[in-house]
């Protein structure tokens, strides 16, 4: 069809211009392909060789036929075409000899190009070995073992992973980080004012700390009010591997001064005796954002000048070698010891240590902002985004189940780049399949992880059993009270055991829940044997448990069985007041984690945290007989039936 339809294209142009005029363009187009192909200068120098330029300019059709054989053949001796079926043969056979002269063109431009290529290449080697060979003639540094070295350096540059497991699992957006947006909210209004302020972000490991410090510098400089330019540098150290010398011939952090009794600066200093400063990571964050993880881990020394660079906003540079008057000392070397460098940054550290562990001289200039543990729902929420990041499905409860082995979101994605691995493994060549709960268990058991044993609230009492909470690095947990009573041999004789490692304030709750529970319900616990335990053991040193204790001994001695469902937390006075105590948010995520119907918190608490849409009933008290009232439990002064009473002991005492 394409055929027909070119052959009455054809036949359209003959009735209207005639083949007169068809033969004179198609002529016209094989000199203007001959002219591409040859060029024009050549063109004409050709034409003038085979008698052929006034033929280029004919308006002949015979002329310009004749003219353009002689061209592409080379040859003068070409005669003009009487007819019309000569012209057409000579025709067909330029246009044979130009196919041959347009492919013989196109494989000398490929050639020229290739060797072009290869001479630049060649060039620059050529100059290169020049430049090594000037540098041996002057003495420089460079001798084949160093320049192979250099050579062995730049391969392995050239070689990578296309991405590491972290790296790709890692949040590229605020949205993506999971169950911290108070946190965001708080450190973006600390650092978009036009006066922003250092910050020390305190949480548990693998909950985002370092992610929402990168990401949070990206998202203020996009303000119109903020103080950080487009370009302010984002630097990161770590306080654990931040190391110094006394003589201050390393320190990272701060820069410090290459002596040339030690090591030296650049060779032109180290020969004339000039000491060469070098600038620190405090500089380079210049204008910008210095990150310190585990900032608690920093050297106390180092600290200290931290916070005189922190009020100076400039390093001072000292050295015994360096002599102003010297005539070569460059102009940088004198300018970083006369007025030292620059640093003008905002400190962001961030720790899994409790607040009073950091230096006080620390903490009083900076602002605080605290990450919150990640509950269950979010540790599966990280999981389906990990998965989501790494392409691929998972099976229905994979979320889940990785959720019970860890509370660290950091942790919950490299269980996923691990189960991914398994699960690649097991389809072999076949097409990659989902991730299921056997390539977690295989996971499990080749990592030696253990499922989190949290303790679960039901719904019963039971006598002699509390739960109390504690807080350990910023992480709230369920504290298991327990207690028992016997009657004692002798009256006013019993003894009271408690864990030893619980701690010396711990065994002072005890005591004072003793006072409360003689005044309460009128019975003398030194009539009786009593013990106390802490499930699972460990130091609980801190008033907090006093409450849960008074209740555990409570219920031993009176036979009043407990909630199983509700949690509290609070010092206990020997008048029975319930007082303040710390870490209530903390404590709060255990108690919902252990799926708690109520928390009994001392009223002075309540301020602390927002009661509104929690999922669990907060209750605020002041005293044991709110304690009381809100667990539905009557006073009582009753003993155990295998107690005898304090009168008739007496009086069996009194007749022997």
């Amino acid at each position: 069809m394409a055929t027909s339809a070119r052959d009455s294209s054809t036949q359209r142009f003959r009735r209207k211009f005639g083949v007169e005029d068809e033969l004179t363009r198609y002529v016209a187009s094989l000199y203007d392909t001959l002219g591409d192909v040859l060029g024009t200068d050549k063109l004409v120098l050709r034409a003038g060789k085979v008698s052929a330029l006034k033929m280029l300019r004919s308006q002949t059709l015979s002329d310009r036929i004749c003219g353009l054989a002689r061209l592409v053949f080379e040859d003068p001796t070409y005669e003009k075409p009487t007819t019309r079926a000569q012209q057409r043969r000579i025709l067909a056979e330029v246009e044979d000899a130009m196919a041959d002269l347009v492919a013989q063109k196109n494989v000398e431009d490929s050639i020229t190009r290739k060797v072009d290529a290869k001479m630049a290449r060649r060039h620059a080697e050529y100059l290169n070995d020049l430049k090594i060979e000037a540098l041996r003639e002057d003495g420089g540094p460079e001798t084949p073992a160093t320049i192979a070295k250099l050579a062995e350096i730049e391969s392995l540059s050239n070689r990578s992973l296309a991405a590491t497991a972290l790296a790709k699992l890692r949040p590229a957006h605020l949205r993506e980080v999971i169950g911290q947006e108070n946190a965001i909210r708080a450190l973006v209004a600390k650092l978009a004012s036009p006066y922003p302020q250092h910050v020390i972000l305190y949480g548990p490991p693998g909950v985002g700390k370092t992610s929402v410090a990168r990401l949070v510098l990206d998202a203020v400089k996009a303000r119109s009010h903020s103080a950080f330019a487009k370009e302010a540098p984002f630097v990161e150290a770590s306080g654990t591997t931040l190391r110094w010398d006394p003589r201050e011939t390393v320190n990272p952090l701060l820069g410090s001064v290459h002596d040339p009794i030690y090591q030296g600066g650049r060779r032109e200093l180290s020969e004339s005796g000039i000491p060469e400063p070098k600038l620190g990571l405090v500089s380079k964050a210049h204008g910008g954002v210095l990150f310190i993880d585990e900032i608690g881990e920093l050297d106390p020394m180092m600290q200290t000048r931290l916070l005189k660079v922190l009020e100076d906003k400039r390093v001072s540079f000292e050295s015994s070698y360096y002599d102003e008057s010297l005539p070569n000392v460059p102009a940088y070397v004198r300018k970083l010891f006369r007025e030292g460098a620059p640093a003008d940054f905002v400190l962001i550290g961030a720790t899994t240590r409790d607040p009073d562990e950091i230096d006080p001289a620390i903490r009083s200039r900076c602002a605080e902002v605290y990450f919150a543990p990640l509950t269950q729902e979010q540790i599966v929420a990280v999981v389906q985004g990990a998965i989501r990041r790494l392409g691929t499905r998972a099976a229905r409860g994979v979320a889940q189940l990785i959720a019970t082995y860890t509370n660290e979101g950091r942790k919950a994605a490299q269980i996923v780049a691990d189960a991914y691995g398994q699960a690649l493994m097991r389809a072999g060549k076949h097409e990659t399949q989902s991730i299921a709960e056997e390539d977690v268990q295989a996971v499990v058991q080749a990592s030696r992880l253990v499922q989190q044993t949290l303790v679960r609230a039901r719904k019963a009492r039971e006598i002699g059993k509390a739960f109390g909470l504690g807080v350990l690095h910023h992480v709230g947990s369920i504290v298991e009270v327990e207690a028992i009573a016997f009657a004692g041999s002798l009256a006013g004789k019993g003894t009271v055991r408690f864990n030893e490692t619980a701690g010396s304030m711990a065994r002072d709750s005890v005591f004072n829940a003793m006072a409360v529970v003689r005044a309460v319900a009128g019975i003398d616990p030194a009539d009786f044997d009593i013990h106390a335990n802490v499930v699972g053991g460990g130091n609980i040193d801190g008033p907090s448990a006093g409450l849960a204790l008074f209740l555990a001994m409570y219920s031993a001695l009176t036979k009043t069985p407990l909630p199983q469902d509700v949690a509290v937390t609070g010092e206990i006075s020997i008048n029975g007041k319930v007082r303040a105590v710390g870490g209530i948010a903390e404590k709060l995520y255990a108690a919902r984690q252990a799926g708690m119907r109520m928390l009994i918190i001392p009223k002075e608490n309540v301020r602390e945290i927002n009661t509104r849409g929690l999922g669990i009933e907060i209750v605020a008290v002041s005293d044991v007989s709110q304690v009381f009232r809100a667990l539905r439990i009557h006073r009582k002064s009753t003993v155990s039936p295998t107690r005898r009473s304090t009168a008739s002991r007496r009086k069996t005492s009194s007749r022997s």
